[in-house]
């Protein structure tokens, strides 16, 4: 059995200082694929590189205190690619791939566009980007988990206020649709959904820290594992972590037989 975790740290010297480690060493999952580590090479302890004695691989953002990847694995990697060949957007420290025989986990922070016209337009060019190399990845045979804040949510039913989002960054149309055409025409599979079609308020792994987000449940999920179809029919358990809070996400658990 493969248990594998991803989760947005929101600042990874921020998520240690509220436990996420200890929880971590409890939890002991097999892998561990975090996003935006908000910090640089010289930021990162001994802790936060080996926590637990697990192998730690890391994408930082070139600019300081922003973006960034990893993965955690108890078994060493046979191969680590850091980046996935973008001009533009590997300076931002957003993809980890570790190999591990058969099997590869892949560690991903798609961008935001909430902040910024700029940045949307800057989200459109990376899902141009990304979409051809997931069919790259796709063709490779292997079986593959990608991990990640994908900054979407791909229907109705993945945020609370659907309604008055559908113009607003992470709930757009064309967002969504290309969110679709990753699952029906390339073949990968929203490993979450596969075991919990229908699940709501429960599925939610993100809330904006305006307002009474967390306290009324008014979430997002925008945390995914997308696999290759093999893999993720043996996916058996999904939950996501409450009992803490690490960041504004909540940490994606799913074991796999």
């Amino acid at each position: 059995m493969t248990k594998i975790v991803s989760a947005n740290l929101n600042g990874v010297r921020s998520a240690a200082k509220k436990g996420f480690f200890e929880w971590m060493g409890k939890e002991s999952p097999d892998v561990v694929c975090v996003q935006e580590l908000k910090a640089q090479a010289l930021d990162m302890t001994a802790d936060f590189l080996n926590p637990h004695g697990y192998h730690g691989h890391f994408h930082y953002a070139e600019k300081k205190g922003y973006s960034g990847a990893g993965v955690y694995s108890k078994k060493k990697p046979d191969a680590v690619h850091i980046g996935f060949g973008s001009a533009e957007f590997d300076p931002e420290g957003r993809y980890v791939r570790c190999d591990f025989d058969d099997i590869s986990v892949i560690s991903v922070y798609c961008p935001s566009g909430s902040s910024s016209p700029e940045r949307q337009e800057a989200k459109f060019r990376f899902m141009d980007e990304f979409f051809p190399h997931l069919a790259t990845l796709m063709a490779e045979g292997r079986e593959l988990v990608i991990c990640g804040d994908w900054n979407i949510a791909h229907k109705e039913i993945d945020l609370k206020n659907w309604k008055s989002n559908q113009k607003n960054s992470g709930f757009l149309p064309e967002e969504r649709a290309w969110l679709t055409r990753l699952l029906d025409e390339q073949g990968w599979v929203d490993v979450y959904r596969r075991l919990h079609p229908d699940t709501t308020g429960e599925a939610y792994t993100w809330w904006s820290n305006r307002g009474q987000a967390w306290a009324n449940n008014v979430g997002w999920r925008i945390d995914y594992h997308v696999a290759t179809p093999g893999i993720a029919a043996k996916a058996h358990t999904a939950s996501i972590y409450k009992e803490q809070r690490f960041s504004d996400h909540s940490p994606l658990i799913i074991s796999y037989a």
